[in-house]
């Protein structure tokens, strides 16, 4: 008996690291999807499709919520259907082991109200933008009194590290000035310490190499020199 984690994020900048760590761990084996839709239906997923052709009567696949196995509802109820007819136990995190019919059913209706959310919020996100976009024309402003869509352009990291540097800036004093999270801000800086540190030390290896060569080379002088004075005494000699 085989315990099998399935990770599916929709974007390739998100991470499953979330939730492995909310499952516990502890799996013999993990498969998972990065940057792939849950609409996609499951068995079209490389990772999926891969977990498809390992499992084996008396494994559980375990995942984190009904929408990691799927936005449609058919495919999900199919997929959940088809492992548990296949002798593999379906566990679903925070709801525990899916039974034959009724939690199949169950299961179905999560992932279709789990769709129906997201699209609740696109159509939510979709009209503030519009309302934001009609302000904006009439008014120079957004409905929030901003003066332009979205982000202020993230300048390059070098920048901003510099820049606080040279005002000696705190955090908070810097994201507000770039209109850039504090995280962003942390993380340029930590790059530009990481560069700096890194540009050091590669400038101590060179120095150390440059001293080692100057060494070599005083060291041969002076053995060209003992040897040029050894033959010359042997030269006098025999003269």
């Amino acid at each position: 008996m085989t315990k099998i984690a399935y990770y599916r994020v929709s974007s390739a900048d998100q991470s499953v690291e979330a939730q492995r760590t909310a499952m516990g761990g502890g799996f013999d084996k993990e498969f998972l999807d990065e940057g792939v839709s849950g609409a996609t239906l499951a068995a079209d997923r490389p990772g999926f499709a891969s977990l498809l052709k390992y499992v084996r009567e008396g494994d559980t696949v375990s995942v984190y919520a009904v929408d990691r196995l799927g936005r449609d509802a058919l495919d999900v109820q199919a997929t959940v259907r088809r492992l548990i007819d296949s002798g593999v136990t379906v566990e679903v995190h925070g709801l525990g082991a899916i039974g034959r019919g009724a939690g199949e059913i169950i299961l179905a209706v999560l992932a279709q109200v789990a769709d129906m959310e997201r699209n609740r919020i696109r159509e939510r996100t979709e009209s503030g933008r519009a309302a934001a976009r009609a302000a904006l024309a009439a008014t120079g402003k957004t409905h929030k009194g901003k003066h332009g869509l979205g982000r202020k352009p993230v300048k390059q990291g070098d920048e901003i590290a510099a820049w606080r540097k040279v005002h000696g800036a705190s955090i908070a004093t810097t994201a507000e000035h770039f209109g850039v999270s504090h995280s962003t801000v942390k993380r340029y800086c930590a790059e530009a310490v990481a560069a700096e540190a890194a540009a050091k030390s590669e400038a101590e290896r060179k120095e150390a190499r440059f001293q080692a060569d100057i060494r070599k080379m005083e060291r041969m002088e002076r053995e060209g020199k003992a040897i040029q004075s050894w033959v010359n005494q042997g030269l006098a000699q025999q003269g």
